[in-house]
């Protein structure tokens, strides 16, 4: 599909086409803008800031710890295992300019997972915090890991309040578990003993892999997406072709929630505000919503990135309609679908626009993006990225019509290289340039895409194909659910039917409630048949719904 509705979709001022050889790589465009805005605050957690500058000779030092202390020479895998912290931007910065490739690993992966991650990739270093390093510690003999960094929560909170931070979470909280890494060494002296050595600068192209970024793994072992720094400095440009005109240089402080260890924040957040000086506020512990609210009533932030469920949280939090919102310009939506009932909650209480993406890690992720100037919610994700050619692909093959579902192929410089030593896995995905995304959607006349849904999550009722999200969308429109969740279970009759987990924000819902609520508003063949009430529902680490952990549960 050709990108013809663009120029009458997109609002004024916006590139349809990007260069994604505008900065050599990521080190490229990272001692540019911390040369640039030097005096600008990059980064803050917990009450304390870094400035460009700082964050620049910070980087610096631990990069010239990883050269001339552990060897690490261009190209070598390092992995960080971090949440929201400091330590996080230095130490990813610094592995770049280093030319290393960054493995990002969730802090809270079991040993098996951990051990697949590290053995897969061919990691040869890793920062991990302490409270997760017996996980490494089970696992470390079996792979190619020779470097072990530990840190703790605190490390760069300064002396007198990172010793209480330390002491709190380690002896209070009791939320470190004794562990037995004889070689490791501690963040902060690996910092010092950096900054006493001269980093050697290293020569680093848009060829080389910028990141190692593993996927979900819904559908057998996760697999390492192999993204250049080609790749994401195009999808930082594609990203900035639709923002420029709305983002102020060095006035825009942006709300980091979701870990940067994952593909969404670290472009959204952690990349893609430098070229404009901006400012993050990192959250270390999101899940605390009553802590999270508290934290963002010192600010006044411009915009934040979300999923469904963290403005759901922040919504249903005590507190949060209480916020100084007269600053926020925007926020944005992506990694599910935002659900009608949330956005336009979102929009009466902020009085701003919470604006949905679509991207994938294939895609490093942007794929596309709402219009800044789009008044309200509208269902859709909104245009593609510039420089971002669509198809969306039928059962046979064959482009869809207009309006009709297919699945999502899509071609841009943002597209990965392929799998880590999975050939046929990234064959099966990478097909003549296109990448199909195994997402549901459809386009209208106007060049919107709106996603349907997965296509593995799809739910077959007698040959009808049934999406999830709408039903999801039908269901938490009831003001007594907080969240819900669909997913097909098998049945002799029509082949599969619709289970429903809910989580109540009304004690006294019953089953009967929801199944009145859906009939009004769904065909008979889409009205789930079975209801559970949950406590919680199970998510990833950026607050995704895990529907795959559902049906398992379900078909147990």
């Amino acid at each position: 599909m050709e990108r013809i509705w663009l120029e009458k979709s997109y609002p004024p001022g916006v590139e349809f086409e990007i260069d994604p050889d505008k900065y050599n790589s990521l080190a490229d465009l990272f001692f540019k803008y911390t040369k640039l805005y030097a005096a600008n605050t990059a980064f803050i957690n917990m009450d304390v800031s870094i400035t460009y500058q700082q964050l620049a000779q910070q980087a610096t030092d631990f990069a010239a710890y990883l050269q001339q202390d552990l060897g690490l020479v261009k190209g070598d895998k390092f992995a960080i295992m971090i949440p929201n912290t400091l330590q996080y931007p230095i130490a990813l910065f610094g592995a770049l300019i280093a030319g290393l490739t960054v493995v990002n690993v969730n802090p809270l992966y079991t040993p098996r997972e951990l051990e697949h991650q590290l053995k897969d990739s061919g990691t040869k270093g890793i920062l991990i915090l302490e409270n997760f390093a017996h996980v490494l510690q089970a696992v470390i003999d079996k792979t190619d890991v020779k470097h072990v960094i530990t840190t703790g929560v605190g490390d760069r909170l300064g002396l007198i309040k990172g010793a209480l931070v330390n002491g709190a979470i380690k002896h209070v909280k009791k939320l470190v578990p004794a562990f037995d890494l004889p070689n490791a060494v501690k963040f902060n002296d690996a910092m010092a003993k950096g900054s006493k050595k001269t980093f050697k600068p290293v020569d680093v192209i848009g060829s080389d892999l910028a990141f190692l970024q593993y996927t979900g793994g819904t559908t057998g072992p996760s697999k390492g997406a192999m993204l250049t720094h080609r790749n994401m400095v195009a999808n930082l440009e594609q990203s900035n072709a639709v923002t420029k005109n709305v983002y102020e240089i060095g006035k825009e402080l942006i709300i980091t929630a979701l870990p940067l260890y994952h593909i969404y924040a670290l472009t959204s957040n952690c990349l893609a505000f430098l070229p404009f000086g901006g400012t993050n506020l990192l959250i270390t512990n999101p899940r605390d919503m009553a802590g999270f609210v508290k934290e963002l009533a010192k600010y006044r932030f411009t915009v934040i990135t979300g999923v469904n469920t963290l403005f759901n949280g922040l919504l249903n939090t005590p507190g949060f309609d209480q916020l100084d919102f007269s600053a926020l310009k925007m926020g944005f939506g992506g990694g599910m679908s935002v659900q009608r009932p949330v956005a336009e909650h979102w929009e009466r209480v902020t009085k701003s626009r919470l604006l949905e993406g679509y991207g994938l890690t294939e895609c490093a992720p942007l794929v596309t993006m709402s219009p800044y100037n789009q008044k309200s919610y509208n269902g859709s994700i909104g245009l593609p990225a510039s420089s971002t050619d669509i198809r969306l692909v039928g059962a046979d093959g064959e482009d869809v019509a207009l309006g009709e579902p297919g699945e999502m192929w899509v071609k841009g410089p943002q597209v990965m290289k392929g799998y880590y030593n999975r050939q046929k896995a990234t064959d099966e995905v990478l097909i003549d340039g296109w990448l199909a995304t195994g997402d549901i959607a459809t386009m209208d006349e106007n060049g919107f895409f709106k996603i349907v849904d997965r296509k593995k999550d799809m739910i077959n009722v007698s040959g009808f194909n049934v999406f999830p999200n709408e039903i999801e969308e039908v269901i938490v429109s009831h003001e007594g659910v907080l969240e819900a969740a669909a997913v097909g279970v098998s049945c002799d009759i029509t082949g599969e039917r619709v289970k429903v987990y809910i989580v109540r924000k009304d004690p006294t819902l019953t089953e009967q409630d929801i199944f009145d609520h859906c009939n009004k508003m769904l065909t008979n063949y889409k009205r789930p048949k079975i209801i559970e009430f949950m406590n919680e529902l199970p998510k990833s680490n950026v607050g995704k719904v895990l529907r795959k952990d559902l049906r398992n549960q379900a078909q147990a």
